[in-house]
């Protein structure tokens, strides 16, 4: 008699098809159906990047996605090194494997001056890493004490995680844009013993160190000790330079205290939009099992070279660190300064560049606004070249090597000429934008969908897949549903597709909020799922798209549900937009729109106009700016088939960005809500107040 395992696992080998591209898999056993019942659910023989499997057995519904790559078994090590378990033994291979090689690379001099890329080995900060553990093991920190990184990106956090690995510690990134009270909170609600900041953030540490009790040592990285004269000297706290603490772990090395894959790896407080930051632990399995399903779908090399410039507090860049690791890429850290990031990018020379789709907007709004002021000549080279390359790359051909010639390789350039993988992240990356930057600068873009809470990837863009407007498969480390969400009208079985709150279970999901049982109860269910809160469509080929947020929506005055994000995303792609928020209610039959301007790309069009103004703050105020900047609002509305309801009817041009520093916007660069429909409330109320004088029926676009 047949065990309810085998039953299962003869049901799903059944229905399944896997592409021809794993046959060679362990999987491969899975074959076709081809006189499956009528009952059998039609679309799986259309699966090419994700399967189907039932959730239960006995309830008969097919709804749980797993990776054509690996349908029968979640994956939670790296499939050429299944014993590495750890973010320490990670790194043992990278130095067993890579010593010599470039690891950790950076343009600062100790005397402050900018120069060529300086490198450190993957050897060298294997030793620095043992000094810096045995340094605070020399100051009394026992297995388990939690670490603070309270600095930007650069070499020595990389060392301190790598140590924090080695002598089993929690590291806890606190970002360096964090006000002094949300800092506060992580540090005593972490019970942080030891933090790492550097002498600016030093002094925000210093400002309230009476109410942060918990903390032992603070070690200031940056600048030689004589440099720190005025460090205090307290009983409780002791205070220390990094290269003091180098060197007397070096004069005191112990043996490693290494983790097993179950212990906790980090705790990173994501700061929502609204309530004090959460506390999402990860344990070293959690971001292994992440790492090796990248891996898995993507490709590198230790040739590769990777600039790190997106907050290591991050999932999204600590992720890309434990990879980069693990196949010994070379990381070279930018300046620290945005505004100087081209030039990074011009001496690094990076084959791998991750980022935001902020910034790819930005890109984009910069490469066709040059393009259409070139003049007609040159405007017509680039959309010959664009079209004939686009074409090419659809139809999976070569695009003619003039285009680059004679186009795209000073486009190419501007990230370094080498740009082998674009990488997206964060939030969903517009269909046009991620076209047009595959065709400029000629290399792969994958965009992927995930969160702290997942540590960092849930599904992502399989190589070779050109179709834009998604976020991919299920990588092979979890599994995906979506479930119905009534109120809002998503369902499994919506037609053509299903649609529903993605849900995520595997070894990549989180082990909880730290202290925090009651939110944690709220997104996990009864059979593990996580809830993300997020609402997904099923595309052919079982690729996820992203289409709405299940918190941030509302319902107009005529009952109509908007999705901000959607239209905020679509807006985004307008030259004169740098950013923007939509505001609705169920007050008002029409949105209003808050746009913080492109500076440039405004004063161009006053000049063109031949419009005289003072500042900035007046031209934003002139009702001719405001007026062009709606009437191409619209135009990019109407190219992206928004319906007429989803129109701003109104907008504020305002000259000040949103930023973490005016409360508008999240460390991930996401609007904070609430708190922008309180900033800008007197503006919303003068739009509303215009547009009530207006016609009494405002016609759909």
């Amino acid at each position: 008699m047949e065990s309810p395992a085998q039953r299962r696992l003869n049901a799903i080998q059944s229905h399944l098809l896997p592409s021809a591209v794993y046959a060679a898999e362990d999987e491969s056993l899975i074959g076709r159906n081809v006189t499956s019942s009528s009952s059998s659910p039609p679309f799986f023989v259309d699966q090419q990047y994700s399967v189907v499997l039932p959730e239960k057995l006995q309830t008969g519904k097919w709804n749980v996605y797993r990776s054509a790559r690996s349908p029968m078994k979640l994956l939670s090590r790296f499939d050429d090194h299944p014993e590495i378990g750890t973010l320490h033994e990670n790194f043992v291979h990278a130095v067993e494997t890579y010593r010599d090689y470039k690891y950790l690379g950076t343009r600062i001099r100790v005397d402050g001056t900018v120069g060529e890329y300086k490198w450190m080995t993957f050897g060298e900060a294997a030793t620095a890493r043992e000094a810096i553990g045995s340094g605070l093991r020399y100051y009394g920190l026992e297995q388990g004490a939690c670490v603070g990184l309270y600095f930007i990106n650069r070499p020595e956090w990389m060392v301190v995680d790598h140590a924090c690995s080695a002598y089993s510690y929690i590291s806890v990134p606190l970002y360096d844009t964090l006000g002094p009270d949300a800092v506060k909170f992580v540090v005593n609600h972490s019970g942080i013993k030891a933090i790492f900041c550097v002498p600016e953030t030093l002094n925000t540490l210093l400002s309230f160190i009476s109410s942060i009790p918990s903390v032992r040592l603070i070690v200031v990285v940056g600048g030689a000790d004589e440099h720190l004269p005025s460090l205090p000297s307290t009983p409780d706290v002791k205070f220390v330079s990094y290269l003091k603490l180098l060197g007397q772990g070096r004069r005191n090395l112990q043996p490693f205290f290494p983790p097993k894959p179950n212990d906790v790896a980090t705790i990173c407080y994501t700061s929502g939009t609204t309530g004090t930051p959460k506390g999402v632990v990860l344990t070293h399995g959690n971001l292994i099992a992440n790492a090796s399903a990248f891996c898995r779908k993507v490709k590198f090399y230790p040739s590769d070279v990777y600039i790190s410039y997106l907050p290591l507090a991050h999932i999204y860049e600590r992720s890309n660190q434990v990879i980069c690791c693990n196949n010994g890429v070379g990381v070279g850290f930018y300046q620290g300064d945005n505004l100087k990031l081209m030039d990074d990018l011009a001496a690094l020379r990076p084959t791998i560049f991750c980022s935001v789709p902020r910034l790819y907007n930005r890109i984009y709004a910069g490469i066709t606004n040059a393009v259409s002021t070139s003049g007609a000549l040159k405007e017509r080279l680039f959309r010959a070249a664009y079209n004939s390359k686009r074409q090419a790359i659809m139809n999976g051909r070569n695009a003619s090597p003039i285009w680059d010639k004679l186009v795209f390789n000073k486009i190419k350039e501007k990230l370094g000429g080498r740009v082998r993988i674009l990488g997206s992240g964060a939030s969903p990356l517009s269909p046009d934008v991620m076209d047009f930057l595959r065709v400029c600068f000629g290399c792969m873009l994958i965009e992927g969908y995930g969160m702290t809470e997942t540590s960092c990837i849930i599904t992502l863009m399989d190589v070779g897949d050109v179709l834009a407007g998604h976020v991919g498969s299920p990588h092979a480390a979890c599994e995906v549903k979506l479930v119905d969400v009534p109120e809002m009208n998503y369902t499994s079985e919506d037609e053509p597709y299903p649609r529903g709150e993605i849900c995520v279970r595997g070894p990549i999901v989180f082990q909880g909020y730290y202290k925090d049982e009651v939110q944690t109860r709220e997104v996990f269910d009864d059979d593990g799922w996580f809830h993300t809160g997020d609402i997904g469509l099923w595309l052919p080929g079982g690729r996820l798209k992203i289409i709405d947020r299940k918190k941030n929506i509302f319902k107009l005055a005529q009952g109509e549900y908007i999705a901000p994000e959607k239209i905020e995303n679509v807006y985004a792609k307008c030259k004169f937009v740098s950013q923007c928020f939509v505001y609705g209610d169920s007050f008002n039959s029409s949105l209003v729109a808050v746009v913080a301007v492109e500076p440039d790309v405004l004063r161009d069009w006053a000049a063109s106009e031949g419009i005289q103004y003072e500042d900035l703050g007046q031209l934003c105020n002139d009702p001719r700016a405001r007026n062009a900047v709606i009437a191409e609002m619209d135009d990019v509305g109407r190219e992206a088939q928004l319906r007429g309801f989803e129109f701003a009817k109104a907008v504020t041009l305002v000259p000040e960005q949103f930023t973490l520093e005016n409360g508008l916007l999240t460390p991930t660069f996401k609007i904070k809500r609430s708190q922008a429909k309180e900033y800008f409330a007197k503006a919303i109320a003068n739009m509303y107040a215009e547009l009530s004088t207006s016609e009494p029926a405002l016609s759909k676009l």
